[in-house]
């Protein structure tokens, strides 16, 4: 994370970006474990093929394909026993019958077949039990699309006559009859995706990597501002996956309209020419676009012409096949041509391994193509498998296009000079530690101290310098998942709420993911992830107990702890040494480690706790290398960019005062100091105005108390704290002088409002409390927020003391 870091800061000044090198594996230990792989996929395939079909036969044990004699009645009257599945000679729109005697022990739920573009009619003695004919559900095409009927039955139909009647209007699947499945419809459903479910689900998946393919083309596109070929891979293999998914036997599940994705098959057949087209032109970078551009158009007049015929009933798209397959070998035979004339040119290898791909994918829609003559339904599981292999050559293709855009883009910033990575790396790190300090005023050093009070446990457990260093480069970085905290949190004046806690406790987890890669300093993660478990168990983030805590965090948990109590904090004051001791020696065992906090102790009782100066300060010095001159200029412009957004956050601009977060930790800093009144002060009537007069008029009147308050800015501290409360405290005065002051600010509001027509409904109410030096800002808080709903409680427009 580090080196990734310090190569964007070097691009950011334009310098020399350091690329680590790859680790290299063992090359034998690779090669066997590809080998293994490649045996057992082998082994899965053969015993798929070759194995035992283990679906024929459903849970109960009984074939679901019904296995009677079938009886085909001919137009002439005569009878001919057939098998089915099978295919004879019927002429189109004639209708096709075909009988059957269900057994004497028959008790099946439903009798399904799948039929071709057919329409179906069940008959059981005699009687209409089933009829499928989506012709009347639309208003162009001849023929039904193909799907499964199932027909209800019952153990009452045993022994009856089960009559077929099949109709189609062309004569691409005139006279095929599927096979007849009976039993329970869940069962067959089970047994048909079973058998067919490699194309749908190759399907489906190219359906999403053909959606992934075109936007994160795209996006290359828009980020290394080019054109990249995969755009037009990925309208090929959508095209492709709807298709598959179109011819998939599954599709009447897969979509409420199975006719209009049939239909859908039939289109993507007719218009792929054109983006494979686009795709290979793109490929050979429009060299040969005078070949393509007429199969592009030619392709479209085809689409136009068949769409036509389909729409007047005078051809189904089916029919009008032959036509579009024509085109479809045209293109393929314009891409053989093109590809092998650029590679006879060129002899690039990457060439070959694109035109290999390409190969496989046009034999593979051929063979696919020519199938629809000669079989009741095509798969696409040839088709599907040979786009995989062309997404997978185009994404190498692709990649090797992107390494070279990033040569070509790094070749001016590279340069001969190597960097010390270690050391930047510790000045990253310091520039962490500062950032996560500049969130919170109070914790100024905190890092460092902290640091340098573990060395010095350390060093009496007889660490070398090198451990002793290490840990102090760690102990840097135990708080800076605090990054992620925000500063409401971290510099809030009171007590925290149970989820606030919950937040902060968080930030051990988030500086543990955020150093997870860090591979310089040996235990920067346990110290980051643990410096808040305690001996007991009783700690977070993962209740760690006694050894089970690693030795670094649990020597950062002491010195943590003590640079928090004897530190000043927002929500109280620094702790006298002897109760620093105290809490020590009374939490030994229990939240500290024994053996460390007794060392501790002895330190702090032969008063050998001391630290340098902040090392993170940056000195003159003609010896330190321009690098890290430049970072550390680099890191001063992000403090100051830092302190310069606080500023502007701490600011309410709507009334001038401080904001909520910044207001109340300097009163709360103030009232640790002094004496004096705190007092909630809420604007009456504001919804009204803003009701009535608008929200212009509301912020007026906000503005009118915010410059009214600016004007006591000599004899109280106020901020906003949000809508109409506004928070106010009044050092070192006594109740009558504080009574003075409030009365003035409620008689000029008074005044001043009266010069706005529509500011006369507004008016402020405020309570007051009377606090000592020390007092809690939430306990005082709470009590002037009392007196105001006292004085909300009672007619408003006033001000009332909270009383004691």
């Amino acid at each position: 994370m580090l080196i990734l870091i310090y190569n964007a800061i070097n691009k950011w000044r334009g310098k020399t970006i350091l690329i680590r090198k790859p680790y290299k594996t063992n090359k034998n230990i690779s090669r066997l474990f590809y080998i293994l792989m490649m045996i057992i996929f082998v082994w899965f395939i053969g015993i798929q093929i070759l194995g035992p079909d283990e679906q024929f036969f459903d849970q109960s044990g009984h074939s679901i394909i019904y296995n009677g004699t079938f009886t085909w009645k001919k137009s002439d009257g005569t009878k001919q026993n057939i098998s089915v599945p099978g295919r004879y000679k019927v002429p189109a729109k004639q209708t096709m019958i075909i009988t059957t005697t269900l057994p004497d022990d028959y008790n099946e739920n439903v009798i399904a077949i799948r039929s071709s573009l057919q329409d179906v009619r069940f008959y059981i003695d005699g009687k209409l039990r089933k009829e499928y004919n989506a012709k009347s559900l639309h208003r162009f095409g001849k023929n039904s699309a193909s799907r499964y009927i199932f027909c209800n039955t019952s153990s009452a139909d045993a022994g009856k006559e089960l009559c077929l009647e099949l109709t189609t209007y062309t004569s691409n699947y005139s006279g095929v009859v599927n096979t007849i499945y009976c039993g329970d419809q869940m069962q067959i459903w089970s047994y048909i995706f079973n058998h067919n479910f490699s194309g749908t689900v190759i399907g489906s998946f190219i359906f999403f990597a053909s959606i992934v393919t075109i936007l994160f083309s795209i996006a290359l596109g828009i980020v290394y501002k080019t054109k990249f070929n995969m755009e037009y891979l990925g309208w090929c293999m959508l095209m492709g996956s709807v298709w598959m998914i179109g011819e998939s036997k599954m599709r009447q599940i897969l979509v409420p309209n199975a006719s209009g994705l049939a239909t859908s098959c039939f289109i993507m057949l007719m218009l792929c020419p054109l983006p494979i087209s686009l795709y290979v032109n793109n490929l050979q970078k429009g060299k040969y676009k005078k070949i393509f551009q007429p199969i592009c158009f030619i392709a479209l007049l085809n689409f136009i012409i068949c769409t036509i015929l389909h729409l007047t009933g005078v051809a189904d798209y089916i029919e009008t096949m032959p036509a579009a397959h024509a085109i479809l070998i045209i293109t393929f035979l314009a891409v053989i041509l093109t590809f092998w004339i650029r590679y006879w040119n060129h002899r690039s290898r990457s060439d070959c391994l694109l035109f290999f791909g390409l190969l496989i994918t046009m034999l593979s829609v051929i063979f696919e193509a020519i199938s629809v003559y000669y079989k009741v339904s095509v798969s696409g599981v040839f088709v599907g498998i040979a786009i995989l292999i062309l997404l997978f050559i185009n994404v190498i293709y692709t990649i090797h296009i992107i390494r070279d855009i990033i040569k070509r883009q790094q070749q001016e910033e590279l340069d001969k000079r190597k960097k010390n990575i270690e050391e930047m790396s510790l000045q990253l790190m310091q520039m962490l530690s500062t950032t996560i300090e500049a969130k919170d005023e109070y914790t100024k050093g905190h890092s460092h101290r902290v640091a340098e009070y573990s060395v010095l446990i350390a060093r009496e457990l007889g660490w070398n310098e090198k451990e002793l260093s290490n840990l102090k480069n760690a102990a840097h970085l135990h708080d800076i998942g605090k990054i992620a905290i925000p500063d409401t949190i971290l510099n809030k004046p009171s007590k925290l709420s149970e989820e606030e806690f919950s937040i902060i406790k968080e930030h051990t987890i988030i500086g543990a993911n955020i150093l997870k890669n860090i591979s310089l300093i040996d235990h920067v993660q346990e110290i980051v992830r643990n410096h808040h478990e305690r001996y007991d168990g009783n700690g977070y983030p993962d209740g760690l107990k006694g050894k089970e805590i690693p030795l670094h965090a649990r020597i950062v948990t002491v010195a943590d702890s003590y640079d928090a109590m004897s530190s000043q904090r927002i929500y109280r004051n620094q702790l006298p040494p002897e109760k620093i001791i105290q809490e020590l020696e009374n939490n030994k065992g229990t939240q500290f480690d024994p053996e460390i906090t007794d060392i501790f102790l002895k330190l702090l009782r032969e008063d050998r706790i001391h630290v340098k100066e902040d090392h993170l300060s940056i000195t003159e010095n003609t010896q330190i290398p321009e690098a890290e001159i430049e970072m550390s200029q680099f890191i001063s412009d992000i403090m100051s960019t830092i302190r310069t957004q606080k500023a502007k956050e701490n600011l309410d601009f709507l009334t001038g005062l401080p904001s909520r977060n910044k207001g109340e930790q300097a009163i709360a800093q103030l009232m640790k100091h002094h004496s004096g009144c705190l007092v909630f002060m809420d604007m009456d009537n504001l919804k009204t105005i803003n009701d009535i007069y608008g929200h212009k008029a509301g912020d007026r009147v906000l503005k009118l108390l915010g410059n009214l308050l600016l004007e006591y800015s000599s004899e109280c501290l106020a901020c906003r704290l949000g809508g109409d409360e506004f928070l106010l405290f009044m050092p070192d005065a006594d109740q009558n002088s504080i009574t003075e002051v409030i009365t003035a600010i409620f008689k000029k509001f008074n005044t001043r409002k009266e010069q706005d027509p529509e500011l006369h409904a507004a008016s402020i109410s405020a309570g007051l409390y009377m606090c000592n030096i020390g007092d809690s800002f939430d306990e005082c808080y709470t009590k002037a927020d009392k007196a105001l709903y006292f004085v909300k409680q009672n007619g408003k427009s006033d001000f009332s003391f909270h009383e004691k």
